[in-house]
């Protein structure tokens, strides 16, 4: 019968599992809790192909579990239920270890159905799940589960598992294989961290090759064919989505211009432009700002142009936008200064307003029929002063200059004036 090769290569012992050291290594938590045999309720959380299957399955033949394996996509209760009448015959004698993939899809009832006997321990829970558990699993199972984190597989890591499944097909097919420069290397990269999907591209790479006598000559075209694009993880209902998002953000708002162009051409690739499009302006205005106020309409045009032109030729404008706004400088003192008076205003903060800055309409119908306004234009260098707060908010100050030239041009302008 036929069988994947990575399910052939599945790692046997904690030692074997990729990329995962921060929570598998020599005296990382998890490895500690594995070798104590005290296993408790547990969430693994990470992208696919990182080994949480693997680890939940070493977890249970090292503690002499038996083990159960449900997916919650077609799983039901019903299902629970079986595997709860086998608690405390011989077919369990130490107890279950569940492993429940997916478990963001069980509904509330379904998750619950589990809380008797993972609180009695006759069932340790380990669920997995690639989405955010605390947006998408219920508090009561989140309350008795400690959550492990795995982490995208690097290239690096990736690039060994690939090695090693290449040196198995040897000794299977009794070929050596002759990888062209980079081969190995483009299949590690574009496998996005599954190590599942790198080992599929090295079978197929086989099954479909050509040999020539006993050599076997896999070629970087070929690899780039069977490799699946999936180092772009940017689902938009993923977390991987916004982490993309946030990273771009965050190395412009550090001017990085390199790592800005890195996520920028992840998103990119991903097939997702309008988002891209949409956090360039919101960058604009939020990081850039002030500190260079013609920034706004500069990557409101580059937008509009890549909206305009589509993909390739849109990441040229992008491309200009954020690196010119990754290499400006930088202000945040303008949403600050709102993000204040929005604070107060919720807090209920302000009261009338007044009275020489109310609308015309207010002679109409108060004894008072003149405002009092002074209009700024009459008045030299356009500005006379006056209160424009509401006296329960008299003196307040909510925006402070920021410390670029731009900012600080009108600062000293101001004091000038003011004086």
């Amino acid at each position: 019968m036929y069988q994947p090769l990575a399910d052939l290569l599945r790692p046997q012992t904690l030692d074997e599992v990729y990329g995962q050291e921060h929570i598998l290594g020599k005296g990382a938590i998890l490895r500690r809790l594995v070798d104590s045999g005290k296993i408790p309720n547990m969430i693994f959380y990470g992208p696919s192909g990182t080994g949480k299957t693997t680890v939940a399955q070493i977890i249970a033949k090292q503690t002499n579990r038996t083990l159960f394996q449900l997916n919650a996509t077609t799983a039901s209760t019903a299902d629970i239920k079986n595997i709860v009448a086998q608690l405390d015959t011989f077919m369990a004698p130490n107890g279950v270890l569940l492993y429940l993939d997916e478990i963001q899809s069980f509904n509330k009832k379904q998750q619950q159905s589990l809380l008797e006997h993972i609180e009695n321990g006759k069932i340790t829970l380990i669920a997995s799940t690639t989405e955010n558990p605390y947006f998408y699993v219920f508090n009561a199972i989140l309350s008795r589960s400690t959550i492990f984190e795995f982490k995208q597989i690097s290239s690096q890591a990736a690039l060994q598992a690939v090695k090693r499944a290449v040196s198995f097909l040897e000794q299977r097919t009794a070929l050596t294989a002759q990888p062209e420069e980079g081969a190995l290397e483009y299949i590690a990269g574009a496998c996005g961290g599954d190590l599942r999907k790198a080992m599929n591209a090295v079978e197929v790479l086989f099954s479909a090759g050509q040999p020539q006598g006993e050599i076997l000559p896999l070629t970087l075209e070929d690899a780039k064919t069977v490799s699946q694009k999936s180092a772009m993880r940017a689902d938009r209902d993923g977390d991987n989505f916004y982490d993309l998002l946030s990273a771009l953000q965050k190395s412009i708002r550090g001017s990085d211009p390199d790592a800005a162009c890195h996520y920028l051409a992840r998103l990119l690739e991903a097939g997702q432009m309008q988002a891209a499009c949409r956090r360039l302006m919101v960058i604009a205005a939020e990081d850039v700002g002030l500190a260079y106020p013609m920034i706004l309409p500069i990557v409101k045009s580059c937008v509009d142009m890549a909206l305009m032109l589509g993909m390739p030729e849109a990441r040229i404008p992008l491309g200009d936008a954020a690196v010119l706004m990754a290499t400006s400088p930088k202000s945040n003192s303008g949403h600050i200064a709102l993000d204040m008076a929005l604070s107060d205003v919720r807090k209920g903060l302000g009261g009338d307003f007044p009275r020489h800055l109310q609308n015309v309409h207010a002679d109409t119908y108060t004894m008072e029929r003149e405002q009092g306004y002074q209009y700024p234009h009459d008045f030299p260098n356009h500005w006379v002063r006056q209160q424009y707060l509401p006296d329960e908010l008299k003196n307040t100050v909510y925006y402070e200059y920021g410390p670029n030239k731009v900012e600080q041009a009108a600062k000293q302008y101001w004091e000038g004036i003011k004086k």
